[in-house]
Order: structure tokens, then sequence, then C-alpha cells
């Protein structure tokens, strides 16, 4: 053990420091590593970790059980007792290194990439047998392993860290590939998620040769990326030699741009042919350094390497030493430059769900705001003519104001709650309004299961659900044909809707909760009064160029949108409300096709999204080549395409619209996340047009659940295979909750916005009510 102090003194007074000899004749040891309050060190040797005392240099405790020399270790900051290590056995183990005990040990972690046949098999062994060899650091027989049944690889864990922002551990192996844990309380150690380096850095290669991405400046230290943008070769191993914390978040929001959320995790990666930097919230790499880019770098390929990621000052530093010589070399990253140097594309800055100006004279919503002024009926303009006009000059003022017709209309915009400080104090009119109830933004989670039911006497898929705005009804759309509405609480006999000729894919409340909007297999759109269970508007094959796949109500109920075939369409329309009886069977209601867009490249609608609790000029839409699209209405065009989504087609996009009972921050409201049949789900940002945060853990490999934000925006929960609901915070990549009860697969699930609540569906037909605690 060295004191730095005492090196330094002697060094300046020309002596050679010493160290002191902590304890002899341990072998070769792999690692060395301080608690954090440098009380203790342990040092792997061979098969055990031994905890040496700092103070009395003695041994405080001998941990042994893994099978293979234990490669790395590392104590957890949070739990003082807590040490984690990791072997060329693959796996890892959590240990009490003061009372010398085992508290969980993993399975054996095999990659998920599989070798197309055993050539190709072997020659991939017989390449990280051999550079095992020369580098050394472990037994090269535990890399390749010979079975009866042929050659299998068998990569050893090699690197070990964890993050104390996000409570995760990382593990890295020989082949390139990395398992996140989750430590977080009650977790049990739950695998977050599996990543490849090596597909990461191909796709990061991808996006950069997309993007155009200009080479750096001559005069920067920085690697140039002639190679990405001729999308170079990739090597075929990305062994991880080292992983370290990064502060890239660090760096002014000025200077990083679209890069890493402030509040994102990232992590430095050193292999054996460059550094990386990878989000922990999303799972995808931010930069990839490689050391042959570096112009004045000997170091070609490393055989180690150490870094410093967190430095106070936005940089890094870099040891490395060369797999094939003696040389040793030190990098320094400058984190701005860096950035700097990343694609800063510029659409999605200036989007946003809430409007920041004034409807467009050229907007399609302009035109039909104008129309909806100018046709008031005929004889309440006679009516309000009578009354107001008797025998005075035709100008009433010496100066005449303008006709407006050059202008566009005075619309109050009706924003979201966004005051997010509130000193509780009510007005007297709100006392016994519903409506004015606050949800409560620091209730627990809905997690016990307070009712069950089943929506018919025989087993049928409930499709979809959907609470009215004021949380009094719940809607549901079955695969019968029928569409019914519950009371919030489940209670009392449902109100049903029948017309359909094929299983009702959608149903959607007016803001008003007046009407109640459903469209099915059979291609068709119905307008239902939620009052008197009665068809209002049917609209069919003559309205559209395809059948219906989805509809809602949009700009407080002002307008439908529909998505038919590669386009959606705004649609104005006027529901009869004739009470009389002789006539209300005569169908008066219209509707008119006012503005349609298309999907770049044509390709077919598989979801989309729009708020309609407030005026947003905002349209999300998924396309069926995995493709996201956003389209702004007040200019009637697309705004921004974001491809490869997902490694599937998209089948929901859900917003975070918020509730009108609770208040959230104005920025909050440009989240919104997607879904696809066996790719979890992902959050995503309007602003950044950037995948913030990646939700994995819960199976859906055939069926497509549904997703749903809370009121409050803390929490999305997702149906699953599994007969679970998952339920995630927005600021983890693990789920928080797991909910049972159910009898199959979780189909759909929805908030109350004016109550904790949570109503869950299943394939099987069956409604279930959660409660919070």
């Amino acid at each position: 053990m060295w004191k730095l102090d005492e090196c330094r003194e002697k060094v300046l007074e020309g002596l050679t420091p010493r160290g002191t000899v902590m304890r002899t004749l341990l072998g070769k040891v792999l690692c060395l590593r301080f608690c954090p309050d440098d009380r203790v060190v342990a040092a792997c040797a061979g098969n055990k970790i031994l905890v040496l005392d700092v103070e009395s240099l003695s041994t405080s405790a001998e941990l042994e059980g893994h099978r293979g020399p234990v490669t790395a270790a590392e104590f957890c900051a949070w739990r003082a007792r807590v040490l984690v290590s990791v072997s060329e056995d693959r796996s890892f183990k959590v240990w009490d290194h003061r009372l010398g005990s085992l508290i969980y040990s993993s399975s054996v972690l095999t990659g998920s990439h599989a070798v197309s046949d055993s050539r190709s098999r072997l020659g991939e062994c017989a390449r990280l047998s051999a550079w095992a060899a020369m580098c050394e650091p472990w037994s090269s027989s535990q890399v390749m392993s010979d079975t009866s049944r042929g050659f299998s690889c068998a990569s050893p864990l090699l690197s070990l860290f964890i993050d104390e922002d996000s409570r995760q551990l990382v593990t890295g192996s020989a082949d390139g590939q990395l398992w996140i844990f989750s430590l977080g309380e009650s977790h049990h150690y739950r695998c977050v998620t599996h990543v490849d380096l090596k597909k990461k850095t191909e796709s990061f290669s991808t996006r950069r040769v997309e993007s155009q991405l200009c080479s750096l400046p001559e005069e920067s230290q920085l690697p140039s990326t002639d190679g990405l943008e001729r999308g170079g070769e990739i090597e075929v191993e990305l062994p991880v030699l080292s992983l370290a914390p990064c502060a890239l978040s660090l760096v002014p929001s000025s200077e990083r741009g679209f890069v890493s959320s402030e509040n994102a995790s990232c992590l430095w990666i050193g292999s054996s042919a460059g550094l990386f930097i990878l989000n922990l919230a999303n799972f995808e790499l931010e930069a990839v350094l490689r050391y042959k880019d570096f112009r004045n770098l000997s170091i070609q390929v490393a055989g180690s390497c150490a870094v410093m990621g967190k430095t106070g000052n936005h940089m890094a530093f870099c040891l490395l030493t060369s797999l094939f010589g003696s040389q040793v070399a030190v990098l320094e990253i400058r984190l701005a430059c860096l950035v700097r140097s990343l694609p800063r594309p510029n659409v999605g800055k200036d989007l946003s769900v809430l409007p920041r100006s004034g409807v467009l004279p050229t907007s399609p919503l302009y035109f039909a705001l104008v129309e909806e002024k100018s046709t008031k009926p005929a004889s309440q303009k006679q009516s309000a003519v009578r009354s107001v006009v008797k025998d005075q000059p035709l100008v009433f003022h010496s100066r005449v104001r303008s006709s407006g017709y050059t202008s566009a209309p005075h619309v109050t915009m009706f924003l979201p709650k966004t005051n997010i400080k509130n000193n509780g104090k009510r007005s007297s009119k709100c006392k016994n309004n519903y409506k004015c109830k606050e949800y409560p933004s620091e209730s627990p989670l809905p997690t016990r299961l307070s009712k069950q039911l089943a929506v018919a006497s025989d087993p049928t898929a409930v499709c979809c659900l959907q609470f009215s705005d004021d949380g009094r009804r719940l809607a549901c759309g079955l695969a019968n044909h029928l569409s019914l509405v519950f009371d919030a609480d489940l209670s009392g006999k449902p109100a049903v809707f029948s017309g359909h000729d094929g299983a009702v894919s959608t149903v959607c409340w007016s803001h008003d909760g007046r009407w109640l909007l459903s469209t099915s297999q059979d291609g068709t759109l119905r307008v239902w009064s939620a009052r008197r269970t009665e068809l209002a508007l049917c609209l069919g094959e003559g309205m559209f160029p395809r059948p219906v796949q989805s509809a809602q109500f949009y700009y407080i109920d002002a307008f439908i949108l529909s998505s038919s075939g590669p386009e959606f369409q705004l649609l104005k329309y006027h529901v009869d409300t004739c009470k009389d009886d002789l006539r209300r069977y005569k169908q008066k209601s219209r509707c008119k096709a006012m503005f349609s867009l298309r999907m770049t490249d044509a390709v077919e609608m598989t979801s989309f999204s729009a708020v309609n609790d407030f005026y947003s000029y905002i349209v999300l839409t998924a396309g069926r080549n995995r493709t996201l699209e956003v389209f702004d209405l007040n200019v009637g065009r697309s705004a921004a395409l974001i491809a490869g989504a997902h490694s599937r087609p998209v089948h929901q996009i859900c917003q975070n619209k918020g509730s009108s009972f609770t208040s959230q921050q104005s920025q909050v409201y440009n989240l919104f996340a997607t879904t696809a049949v066996g790719d979890g789900m992902r959050l995503w940002d309007l602003r950044t047009l950037r995948c913030e945060r990646r939700f994995e853990g819960h199976p859906s490999r055939g069926y497509p659940c549904r997703i749903a934000f809370s009121p409050c925006g803390r929490y999305v929960a997702c149906g699953a295979e599994d007969r679970h609901v998952y339920v995630y915070e927005m600021g983890s990549s693990t789920f928080s909750h797991r909910l049972a009860g159910h009898t199959d697969t979780v189909t759909a699930v929805a908030f109350n916005p004016s109550a904790p609540q949570l109503a869950t569906a299943t394939l099987d037909g069956k409604l279930q009510l959660f409660l919070a605690e």
C-alpha cells in the first residue's frame, strides 16, 4: 500500500518512495479495490477474495465460493457491508464482507447471440483463446471448453461497475456482452437488460452515416470519423476490459445539445479496440472513440485500460497498455469537445405538445374554426337581430373596427394545469364540485386488487379500456362486437352499445363526456350518445378509402381524427341532439373530411395519438416500417421522422396527457411512450426526438399488450403475457411493481384521471380494479 502524499514528498526530496507490504504469497492478484471509506481493501487472488484491513494490515475475511479466478470486485457505496465480485466462471456473487457470508449467487451468464454453425463457433473461440493467451490476465483454458456435443464458447466476466445513481450493477465479458442488474430494494438482483457491444457499435455507426456527420476539425486531438462515414469495419470482438462512471451529464446543456439528458447516468466502457460511452437509461451508445483513429496514438489494440471519468473539470483520462508490446499511453478526453463532434439534428427543437402560438391562417384548424363561427342557424341570427337592432344609426362609433377577415380568429387556448405550487386554497364554488377535486400527486400506487368481474357469460377478450375525463365511468371494447360502460368502481349493470360487426378495437370518450367513439374491425367508426346508449353517427366505407383502423376526438372535441391505411383524416362533425322522439331515428348528424396527411413512403399506419384534453397541434404516428412520424397540424405537414424506433412495428403510442385533476411541469407533456411486441417500451422526448429510457422486463412476445401513463406522470403501466401488470417509475428502467391476480394475458390498462385507481383487462374477458393501500 502506498500513501500518495508521502510518496510525493519523498520524490521532492530526491528519495525513493517505499510502500507497505500488507500480505504476501497471494499468487496472481487480478483486482484491488478500496471500500468507500478507505478502511479495507478487497484483493482478488485466485478463486478467493481477501478483505484486508488498512490500519491493522490484517486479513478480516476470506471469501470463497467462485469456481474460477475472481477477475473484479466492487464495494456498494450505499450499503457499506456489501461487496460484489465477478469471476471467470461467468457468475457474480454478493457478499457481506464483515460477516464473511454469501448473500446472493447468480446463475451462469450466457450471451444471447448464437453462432450459425460449429465451424464459426470454433473460429470465434479460437480467436478469444489466442487473445487471452497473449493478454494472460486469466487462464486461456477457461475461455474455450470442449464437450462431447461440440465446441461451446465460454467467455469469462472481466469487469464490474456499480452505479450509485441508478442503483444498478454492470458487468462485462470477454466477448463484448454486458449485463445490467438492479440492486434496488426488493428487486432481488433482477436482470434489467443485456447489451451486445458489437451490435450497439454497428447501430451507432449507422446513425452517424445517416446523419452525414462532417469530420472533426484538424486541430482537434479527438479521432476523426472517416471510418464511420464510410461504414468502416467493426471489430470482430470487443472485450469489456474496464468500466467507469462518465460525467457526460455534467457538461453544460448549451454544449451538450441533445446528447444524454441531465438525469441520465452514463458509463465508460474500455475495450481492446476503443472507448465507448453507454447511456444507462436507454442503453444506447452516446459516443465511440477508436484507438486507431487517434493520430498520435501508437497503441492500436489494448491489452488493458483504466478510465477515470469523474474529474470535476469535464475531462476524462484513460490509461492504456499495448497488447503486443510494452507501450503505455495516457489519453486526455475533453467531454465538451467530444459532445460538439456528435450529430446535432435541428428537427424537434421547435416541437412542443403545448402550443406556442395561435392558429395560423393557413392551418386546416383555422378554416374549421372559421366555418364553425360562420354557420350559426338562421333562426338564431334573426332573433338576435330583432332583439338588439332597433331604430339606431348604422354606425355607432366614429372609428369602424376591422372585419377581421385577414387575421386569425382570437381563440382562447386552454392549457393543461402546470401550476406546480399550490397553496391548497379553493374558492367556495369548487367545494362541492366533483371536477374540482385534486388528484393526490403523492398518493401511493394502486396495488391492492379490489374487485374482479367477468364482462360476459362466455369468455371474450377485452381489447381496449378508457376512463372518462371526469373519472366516473369506464368504457371497454370487446371482441364480441360490443362496447360496455361501467361505473368507475365496477358496480351496477353496465350500459351496452351494440351495432358493430367485428371486434371493437378502440373506445374513446369526448372531453365533455357526452359522446363515446368506437372503431371496429368491421372498418366503421361510430359515435354514441353516452346517456341514451344510442347511435348518433356512423361512418363507413363511403367516407374512407380504406377501413378505419383507429380514431379519437381531437382539439377539445372540435374534430375527430381517424386513421385508415397510410393516412389520417381530420374530420369535422356535427351530432344531431334533437329530442323529438318521432324524428330521433332519422339521423341528421353529419361529418366532413377537412384535411388528410399521408405518412412518408405511404406505409400503413399502425398507431397514432393526439391530445384532446387541451389544444395541441401535434399528432404522433407509427408506421408498419418501424418509423415514428410527427405531424404539426398548425402548418399542415410532417415535422419530424424517427427511423427504426423499435425492432418491430409499434402497436401503440401513449402520450403523457396528464389530467384535469393534477398539475405537471409543462415540459413533461412532451414525453410519450411506444411499445412493440417483443421489444418492450421506450420513452421519447418530443423536443429531442430521442429515446430517453427503455423499459424492459415484462414478457410481451406474441400479443400486443397496451400501456398507460398515470395522471401524475410518475408511472407507466403495461400489460404482459405472464398474467401480471408491470408498473415502471419514470426514473428507473426496471419495474417497481408487479401486480398479480389476473387469470390470462393482460391486454389493456387504464388509470383513473381523478383518483388513484388502475383498471386492467384480460384476454379471457375479466376486468380488475386496483386501489391504493
